[in-house]
């Protein structure tokens, strides 16, 4: 397995940075710095110097600090080729199935428009590990802006069919707002239920924290990434044998209109 060591600090309202060290070698890289001043501090901290940036998307929450990082540390910076004119220092766009690396802990690349149009992921098999940026969340899914209804929910199925056992890291910690409007979907799922306890109970011990999780029990509650059963269509009101595309869309508008 490679060994990856992952630290998580929060930015910003409620963005997640991702510090990724490769022991053996004491390469360390960063995913989706959002602003520098905070991540540099606890870089500093953890005596961890960074190589590489890689960006899931142009949104300036995920690359506000990008220049300041480079300045620091003299680092590539790796973003979606399709969005390489909007995002700050980049040196390397990366697209579909490109290798890339942290150390000897190899990845790839996924393609996962839908929430910008060319926002991709950074999938390490080996660790079992996914960064996803706003495409997939606890109990929910990212909000369709810069990319299509379409698009969105052909990135979900390719994280869905990834194994099991991933565990995902995404940019934002959203869960209470996604457990309760997953709660209102499917009022009869324990899972969903049990947890929400657990979402209570980091919120009263002051963490709030609900990332990684795991994919498996994530297809087993999230709302979007059901939209292709029966039960789920039937939810939303719509008959058996509906486009799953049609579900999702529906799911996600109800979605949005909670804010």
């Amino acid at each position: 397995m490679a060994r990856l060591e992952i630290k998580q600090i929060t930015v910003l309202r409620d963005n997640y940075v991702y510090m990724v060290n490769h022991r053996g070698s004491g390469t360390a890289a960063v995913i989706d710095p959002g602003i520098a001043g905070p991540v540099v501090a606890e870089l500093d901290n953890l005596g961890w110097r960074v190589r590489k940036i890689f960006c899931t998307h142009q949104h300036a929450d995920q690359i506000g600090g990008n220049l300041d990082m480079k300045n620091s540390y003299n680092c590539e910076i790796f973003g979606p080729e399709a969005e390489a004119n909007k995002i700050p220092g980049i040196t390397k766009g990366v697209k579909d199935g490109d290798n890339i690396s942290i150390g000897d802990a190899q990845g790839v690349v996924l393609s996962l428009p839908g929430h910008t149009i060319g926002h991709v992921g950074y999938h390490f098999p080996t660790a079992k590990a996914l960064f996803c940026g706003d495409v997939l969340s606890p109990l929910g899914c990212g909000k369709v802006l810069g990319g299509t209804v379409d698009l969105m929910w052909e990135s979900l199925k390719k994280i869905k069919a990834l194994p099991g056992d991933t565990q995902v890291y995404c940019a934002h910690e959203h869960s209470e707002r996604n457990y309760k409007f997953a709660r209102k979907i499917d009022r009869e799922n324990q899972a969903i239920r049990q947890r929400g306890q657990t979402i209570r109970e980091n919120i009263t011990a002051g963490t709030n924290i609900s990332v990684p999780f795991l994919l498996s029990e994530e297809i087993a509650m999230n709302p979007f990434l059901r939209a292709d059963t029966p039960e789920m269509a039937e939810m939303v009101g719509m008959p058996e044998g509906t486009d799953p595309e049609d579900v999702f869309d529906e799911i996600r508008r109800r979605r949005d209109d909670v804010g």
